[in-house]
C-alpha cells in the first residue's frame, strides 16, 4: 500500500533506466517544492528553532509559517494582471 519515494541508484558501469530517471526526476521536483519553503524561512527569516520546549517551537513555527503564507500572498496578488 506504500510507495517508495527513494531515488533509485544506477548499476555500477551501467547507465540508468529511462524509466527510473524519470521517476527521479518527479520525485525531485515534488521534493524541490517543499524544501523551497523551508530554504525561505531559514534563510530570508532567519528561522532557527532553539526553544526549550515542544509548544515553544511549535509557536515559532506557526509563526514563521504565517509570515512567509502572508509574503506569498502578497506576491501572488501583486502579479495578478489589472482589471
Amino acid at each position: 500500500m506504500f510507495t517508495s519515494h527513494i531515488h533509485q541508484k544506477r548499476k555500477p558501469r551501467r547507465p540508468l533506466p529511462e524509466r527510473i530517471a524519470r521517476a527521479n526526476t518527479r520525485r525531485s521536483k515534488i521534493r524541490a517544492q517543499v524544501e523551497h519553503v523551508f530554504a525561505g524561512q531559514k534563510h530570508r527569516m532567519g528561522l532557527v528553532v532553539r526553544t526549550i520546549g515542544i509548544a515553544r517551537a511549535t509557536i515559532k513555527i506557526g509563526m514563521a509559517n504565517l509570515a512567509y503564507n502572508f509574503q506569498r500572498l502578497v506576491w501572488l496578488e501583486g502579479r495578478t494582471a489589472p482589471t
